[in-house]
């Protein structure tokens, strides 16, 4: 069906498939031990499990390509990463029965590849607080050539076909490719429905998308853009790059992405963006900065050069950024 990608198009869809799988089985279960991260996001078995199986994937198909991931296995080569280990160990061998220690640390160690003219970016398990209460979480991957993302899939576990929320439904599988579309197929089928985002031009009826944590964005920042544009709908709370497929399918127009008080210099790491932001750009929308710029994933395992993340169905981006810039607010103070 693709004309370019093919190849890798096959090879993440599979992937992607299975870490779903995967993380499902873990989420139903949700007995496994977690620890924190320094930034004290919880990492859960399925994080790595998820991580070591792709990384597999890539390795066994595609073994030149440079993988950048979010975690690495330091934090599990102590005493009190043992036990998570060996749940991650026994995690894989469901689908990988031949998995032990060793070989299921080096997967997810190839995910410490450094940014080139081609690489892969992984989130194995966007929405890790999501996964934790049984909501929405999605496995993110993406493929970035000469610093343009050309390939990404989200794997939504927690969405139907029609990208609605379906706890404990079929689950569906989100993929884009640079100049030919975003399409949404069944999870364990291989129909492909196109997605087109909503045709929404007022603003007093945009459906905003947000975070579901408060403590992830910032309350009074967002009530100030609500009320600049005269948004009527109530805010949709949402984990996760599940809001990029939901925006994708025209089911919302607006995501901001605003920085939680007291956290000035957070900068977005670029496999929580570049997967959702193909999806939205090859669905019709638009995924810029809060200056209008163009996403940069070039300048690291953050988003370096870029002010904040405004995501819009494309009609309303300019309403959007006018609104931010009406506010007075400052990005630099924001994300310097």
């Amino acid at each position: 069906m693709f004309d370019v990608y093919r190849k890798e198009t096959e090879i993440a869809v599979r992937a992607v498939s299975e870490a779903v799988q995967l993380v499902r089985a873990i989420q139903a279960e949700v007995q496994s031990p977690s620890m924190q991260k320094e930034d004290y996001s919880p990492v859960t078995v399925a994080d790595f499990a998820a991580q070591a199986l792709i990384a597999f994937h890539l390795k066994e198909n595609l073994p030149h390509d440079v993988l950048v991931a979010e975690e690495d296995s330091s934090v599990l080569q102590n005493a009190q990463g043992e036990e998570i280990l060996r749940n991650i160990v026994d995690a894989v061998r469901r689908l990988l029965p031949l998995a032990d220690r060793d070989t299921v640390s080096a997967w997810i160690d190839r995910g410490s590849g450094e940014l080139c003219s081609r690489f892969w970016v992984l989130d194995p398990v966007d929405g890790t607080k999501g996964f934790l209460r049984g909501g929405q979480c999605v496995v993110a991957l993406a493929l970035i050539e000469d610093g343009r993302v050309v390939l990404g899939v989200l794997g939504c576990p927690n969405l139907d076909q029609d990208l609605r929320p379906a706890l404990g439904g079929d689950g569906s599988i989100v993929l884009a490719v640079r100049g030919q579309g975003s399409w949404v197929a069944p999870l364990q089928g291989e129909f492909l429905q196109r997605l087109q985002v909503s045709t929404e031009r007022s603003p007093t009826r945009a459906r905003l998308l947000r975070s579901f944590e408060s403590a992830h964005t910032d309350e009074e920042k967002m009530a100030k853009l609500i009320d600049a544009l005269a948004i009527q709908p109530t805010p949709i709370p949402m984990d996760s790059q599940a809001k990029i497929a939901v925006l994708a399918a025209g089911h919302a127009e607006l995501i901001f992405r605003l920085n939680p008080p007291g956290q000035p210099d957070r900068r977005e790491n670029i496999w929580d963006q570049a997967p959702g932001s193909l999806v939205v750009q090859e669905a019709g929308g638009r995924v810029t900065d809060w200056m209008g710029h163009e996403l940069d994933f070039t300048a690291g395992r953050q988003l370096n050069r870029n002010l904040g993340v405004v995501v819009s169905n494309g009609h309303l981006h300019g309403a959007a950024l006018q609104a931010i810039q009406n506010l007075g607010v400052d990005p630099s103070t924001e994300h310097a």
